[in-house]
């Protein structure tokens, strides 16, 4: 299978600090490059981590508040002066269409790319090698997760082949798409000499309170990125979480462990934590160990 490649461009909640800039994600798979969420200061950061720009490809947009946000106008400008050729999908919840237009209203000189925006729930995505869902989170404004999945594929046994004494010839193509070939005047069934690869899951759970949507979004997923603002074990932290609809680092650890997540990515990460982020992540490994926690410029291949 193909790497999935991430760079965390910024890790931070809604006050950047100064390891921490505002929200987003790059996701690299194959010839897509895709931008999860993009903050105030994204586009330098996409600078210093020696990404080109004009390769982003798609944009899904979680929610509208600033620290998700507040970095498009910037983008669009430089893709505009950089002649970007592409059509810029971006994706997001109810709203979208409406914030986008109000963008090129609203900032004096941001010249206009190719793009198409979609306001989008449920699977919206469908490609030959991956698909991607949104499902609505709990948040004091329209918010979405997403769920990007790799679809499996059938792969060569080569130890099968190797015993059948099959050369390596043009038609072994087809065994992979379901077909049987001839070899020799015998006929080799493609369910004989193929297995079944499992595609990769990576769900971004950035802002939100307790929902059902997380366990649909999270489950079996081989990498769970998931918001960690609160404390829990810290004076109210549970409170707060709840009552700005965030999530601790404590349950976030809860979610991985009971949604048989292979491995947790903590993030948005608040600035009350600023000189000890290790409480969140000790917090979270106790209940579900292989947990790390995302720092500005971390690159992770899957």
């Amino acid at each position: 299978m193909p790497k999935i490649n991430l760079t965390f461009l910024g890790t931070s909640s809604a006050i950047p600090t100064d390891s921490r800039n505002h929200i987003s994600i790059f996701m690299n798979y194959k010839d897509e490059n895709i931008l999860i969420d993009c903050g105030e200061g994204t586009q330098r950061q996409i600078r210093k981590a020696k990404i080109n720009p004009c390769s982003i490809t798609r944009i899904l947009i979680t929610h509208f508040h600033g620290d998700h946000v507040f970095g498009l106008p910037g983008l669009f400008q430089t893709l505009a002066l950089n002649s970007y050729s592409k059509t810029l999908h971006i994706y997001g919840p109810k709203g979208t269409k409406k914030f986008i237009n109000k963008i090129f209203k609203t900032f004096i000189g941001v010249r206009a790319i190719k793009m198409q925006v979609s306001e989008v729930s449920g699977k919206f995505l469908k490609t030959k090698d991956f698909e991607i869902t949104a499902l609505s989170l709990n948040h004091d404004t329209p918010c979405n997760g997403y769920l990007f999945e790799e679809k499996n594929k059938l792969r060569i046994d080569r130890t099968k082949l190797a015993k059948l004494q099959i050369p390596n010839i043009p038609e072994l193509a087809k065994l992979t798409q379901k077909k049987n070939i001839k070899y020799q005047n015998k006929t080799i069934n493609y369910k004989d000499i193929t297995y079944l690869e499992k595609g990769k899951k990576i769900s971004f759970i950035l802002d939100t309170g307790l929902c059902n949507n997380i366990k649909k979004l999270t489950k079996n997923s081989n990498l769970a990125i998931i918001e960690s603002t609160f404390l829990e074990e810290s004076g109210n932290g549970e409170k707060l979480a709840k009552e700005y609809k965030h999530l601790t680092a404590k349950q976030a650890g809860k979610i991985a462990k009971q949604n048989n997540v292979k491995q947790l990515i903590l993030t948005h990460i608040s600035q009350r934590y600023e000189k000890n982020p290790e409480l969140l992540l000790n917090e979270a490994k106790l209940v579900f160990p292989n947990t790390k926690l995302a720092n500005d410029f971390d690159t992770l291949e899957i």
